[in-house]
């Protein structure tokens, strides 16, 4: 099991794993897409990929795992925009295309739809990086903003079969951040201030948009939790 959280349990890993296989497609051969939404540093990524590893270790790899940060815009862009001193805010990314995507994930299975990655290392998208297959049967869509009530957001719950919303508590989640920040070249003391001015300005939005989830699911232990 692909983890860094030592709380984090594989029973309850388990149980996910067995609600997103018991989810139908909406047509005979579709796909299952479902969504893991959640602040900056709840945890949403590794849950991801570990439920991806465990979906397809009981389905034979008819998973995977669709991050929306390949749409964030270039640098070049943010600068041009004014919005580099924002990058991760809900403006900083292409919501536009990310929903399009969806819509061709759900419509085209007869052949590889490719969408594109982020790398943390640079700092920028990768076009055509993550490859889903014809074989792939469910995906597993990840992000900040899935679950936001604001145009072109708010049609991203409805391409999807369900939800879930990945709750870590607000010091856990920045010293994640702090450490995530400190990995990729900032000083700690600006590490420090990106996770509380940016990401927790971000989080703020986000946090409001968790009551359209289906399930709430901790980010530390990946247990269900109470609405």
């Amino acid at each position: 099991m692909s983890t860094d959280h030592p709380s984090a349990h594989p029973a309850a890993l388990g149980e996910l794993a067995e609600r997103v296989l018991a989810l139908a497609p909406r047509e005979p051969g579709g796909r299952v897409l479902l969504g893991i939404a959640g602040s900056p540093g709840a945890g949403k990524t590794t849950l991801a990929l570990a439920l991806v590893e465990e979906l397809n270790r009981r389905t034979g790899g008819a998973a995977v795992h669709l991050p929306m940060d390949g749409y964030h815009l270039a640098n070049s862009t943010l600068d041009r925009l004014g919005l580099r001193d924002r990058k991760g805010a809900i403006e900083t990314f292409d919501g536009w295309g990310f929903r399009a995507l969806l819509d061709r994930v759900r419509a085209e299975t007869g052949h590889t739809v490719y969408a594109p990655s982020f790398h943390r290392r640079v700092d920028e998208g990768v076009a055509g990086e993550i490859a889903i297959a014809p074989a792939a049967r469910i995906v597993v869509v990840e992000g900040n903003y899935l679950l936001v009530d604001a145009e072109p957001w708010d049609g991203i719950l409805d391409r999807l079969d369900e939800a879930w919303y990945a709750v870590t508590d607000g010091e856990e989640r920045e010293r994640r951040l702090v450490d995530r920040h400190t990995r990729h070249g900032r000083s700690e003391e600006a590490a420090t201030a990106w996770a509380r001015e940016v990401d927790g300005a971000n989080a703020v939005g986000i946090e409001a948009s968790r009551e359209r989830a289906a399930l709430l699911v901790s980010g530390a232990t990946w247990r269900p939790l109470a609405p």
